[in-house]
């Protein structure tokens, strides 16, 4: 038997249960796949408190790495004692489950399962959120929240490597530190000041063309105010709270855009999740981008973890390890 953390209701972390589950033969298309390494991500609260609705009982989670046990019929993609990766197909948390074998992606050699699990989902949102949500390019000044957070700081390797200049947002002298030491060319403590102003300083009143805002309720209409003219607002996310309803007059003034994307639409199509994979690892490859993992709990241990994420006592990305 394998175990699992089981969710029965919805509501603070107190809620997962430690159970066993029995892991059936993969059908066809799919693979059976054992966890080493299970990536936590701020979308996992959601589902854990309802604020996304879910069907229960469940397994949630949605990035893991791990050895693929067994196939189904039919499948080609992977092999058994191939190590592969996911991100954004829910129920990572269990040492083992069964997973479409189209939804994997192989994972490269120098590459470990730990930070494999730490660069999946954050990495390829990074790469959508730069080459198809809004493709930045050299010479650019860009606006991304959370800077330091496991998405930040991987958002911040990345647009150096572009050329792109990144100013970020963090809360405290530590993670100002962190997302400036990870690249990013200027970070605003909004604990100690104004981000709308200083932002607009250090852009001679121009504004950003881009604003990447994972915060939601706390920042969206200031990041309105961060924008250029006919800039766009990236909202990708919610970890202060679900953005208020929007009237879209706000956006008149500067002619500005507005855009909710995530990865499950944009790595819908195999083919589009295969390019978003490529390009992650090739930055990995290069050396541009490098996992920074701040912290690990046992999966056994999630509680602990999603109680450290939502009090935002986390720095980088964290990784629930299995059968340590």
């Amino acid at each position: 038997m394998a175990k699992a953390q089981l969710l029965f209701e919805t509501g603070g972390p107190e809620v997962f249960t430690w159970s066993d589950i029995k892991v059936e033969a993969p059908a066809e298309g799919q693979v059976r796949l054992r966890h080493t390494a299970v990536g936590l991500n701020y979308i996992d609260t959601y589902h854990r408190s309802g604020l996304y609705p879910i069907d229960l009982p469940t397994v949630i989670g949605s990035e893991g790495v791990g050895v693929v046990e067994a196939v189904g019929a039919g499948v080609s993609l992977v092999k058994p004692g191939e190590r592969v990766g996911y991100a954004g197909v829910a129920g990572s948390y269990a040492e083992e489950r069964l997973i479409p074998a189209d939804r994997l992606v192989k994972i490269p050699d120098g590459v470990s399962d730990r930070d494999a699990a730490a660069l999946m989902l954050k990495g390829m949102t990074v790469e959508y959120l730069f080459h198809r949500t809004y493709r930045v390019g050299a010479g650019q000044t860009i606006l991304f929240h959370a800077a330091a957070g496991g998405v930040g700081l991987i958002a911040c390797q990345w647009a150096k490597a572009l050329g792109v200049r990144l100013i970020g947002t963090a809360g405290g002298p530590d993670k100002v530190a962190r997302a400036k030491a990870a690249g990013a060319e200027h970070v605003i403590d909004y604990n100690a000041e104004d981000f709308v102003a200083r932002l607009m300083e250090l852009t001679d009143g121009r504004g950003v063309s881009v604003v990447y805002d994972s915060v939601g309720k706390d920042t969206f209409e200031r990041s309105i105010g961060c924008l250029a003219p006919r800039g766009m607002l990236v909202s990708f996310g919610q970890s202060s709270g679900p953005v208020p309803p929007v009237n879209l007059a706000v956006f008149a003034p500067k002619a500005a855009y507005y855009t909710r994307p995530s990865l499950a639409v944009y790595n819908r199509a195999r083919n589009d999740l295969e390019a978003s994979a490529a390009k992650l690892f090739e930055m990995v490859a290069s050396g541009a981008v490098k996992a920074d993992i701040g912290q690990t709990w046992p999966l056994a241990e999630v509680q602990a973890a999603h109680t450290a994420l939502e009090g935002r006592r986390t720095q980088g990305a964290t990784i629930l390890t299995v059968g340590d």
